[in-house]
């Protein structure tokens, strides 16, 4: 008998320590009982190693649909490589030719590595650095990304600052770089379109490199010359403007890219319009176009139509992506879906 009401009190008192009532007098195991407060505060725990370390960590933004991430990316293959750098490509690459390596490379690079940049910034919801957890031997990649990714856009901004300027500059009835009777041109500016130009310049030559550059008053890479106070605004304008279209975060900049993407194809559809009106436009189009197949056997013409892909898709500079949109792209492979 002692040894039985031993046993039941035992048995009473591992009940007791594994079984207690909540404020509602039900019967809940402390195994689920912090789960249950976690899930009343609303809050779930995180799973994973690193789940300490993410407590202090701001929620990361996300796109606020799939059309603001199509628009973002739509907005990579209308800047100045493909709208500058492509006709020049394709003029010093055979014309017509030069399309056969560029679709090429298209096919077989540009596609399958803008798909996985674009299926590993979904999946993992993180950006180029450290994305490259998954396999960190070559973490390097992402912060040679992250470096490229600073010079771009110093460069950049700094031609945004040209463009500024120009849009300012013509803001008057005659265009500064129409004529010769300006203070920064020189006797060797001619407005005669069948001048010599080997020893005359243009007024938009003049313009350029004697008011915007002031390269003349330069002797050289030792020798930078005075601010220009003129550049100096223009590129201030620049880097405020682009400071507020990021700093509300990705859901802002999702709607930013409504106008940064479209407004450039408005105006290449404009140019173009313009420009096939022309007076010879069609041998302008013919010279331009007119392929040289005698081209494609220099590598430089490959190595050049591989490079334009890269500019004209804006690959391999850390794309990063919110995991519910766009889903599809992953679905077939990804365990985080």
């Amino acid at each position: 008998m002692e040894n039985d009401k031993q046993g039941d009190g035992n048995a009473l008192e591992m009940q007791n320590s594994v079984v207690q009532l909540d404020s509602n007098n039900t019967k809940v195991t402390l195994e689920e009982k912090p789960e249950l407060d976690e899930e009343k505060n609303g809050e779930v725990p995180e799973q994973g190693v690193d789940a300490g370390h993410n407590e202090d960590l701001p929620e990361r933004g996300h796109w606020t649909g799939r059309f603001d991430f199509l628009l973002s990316c739509i907005g990579y293959a209308i800047g100045l490589g493909n709208v500058w750098r492509f006709p020049y490509l394709c003029y010093t690459n055979g014309g017509g030719a030069f399309l056969i390596p560029y679709l090429l490379t298209l096919i077989f690079a540009g596609i399958p590595i803008f798909f996985l940049e674009t299926a590993l910034g979904q999946s993992l919801s993180t950006g180029g650095l450290s994305v490259w957890k998954i396999c960190p031997i070559f973490k390097g990649i992402g912060y040679a990304a992250a470096i490229i990714s600073f010079w771009l856009n110093i460069y950049y901004i700094v031609i945004i600052a040209w463009a500024l300027l120009y849009l300012f500059s013509s803001f008057t009835k005659i265009l500064p770089w129409e004529s010769c009777d300006h203070s920064w041109n020189t006797l060797t500016c001619t407005t005669n379109t069948s001048a010599n130009f080997t020893f005359m310049q243009d007024p938009t030559r003049q313009f350029w490199e004697r008011y915007v550059l002031e390269i003349s008053e330069s002797k050289g890479l030792h020798d930078p010359g005075e601010i220009r106070w003129q550049l100096s605004l223009t590129l201030l304008l620049a880097w405020i403007i682009v400071y507020f279209c990021i700093f509300k975060g990705v859901k802002w900049t999702g709607k930013v890219v409504y106008f940064t993407a479209l407004y450039p194809y408005f105006m290449m559809i404009i140019l173009l319009i313009r420009g096939v009106t022309l007076p010879g436009a069609a041998k302008g189009l013919e010279f331009y176009l007119k392929p040289d197949f005698s081209k494609l056997a220099s590598s430089k013409v490959w190595m050049d139509a591989a490079t334009q892909i890269f500019f004209s898709y804006g690959i391999t500079l850390g794309r990063s992506e919110e995991r519910r949109v766009g889903k599809e792209c992953r679905s077939r492979w990804s365990p985080y879906h």
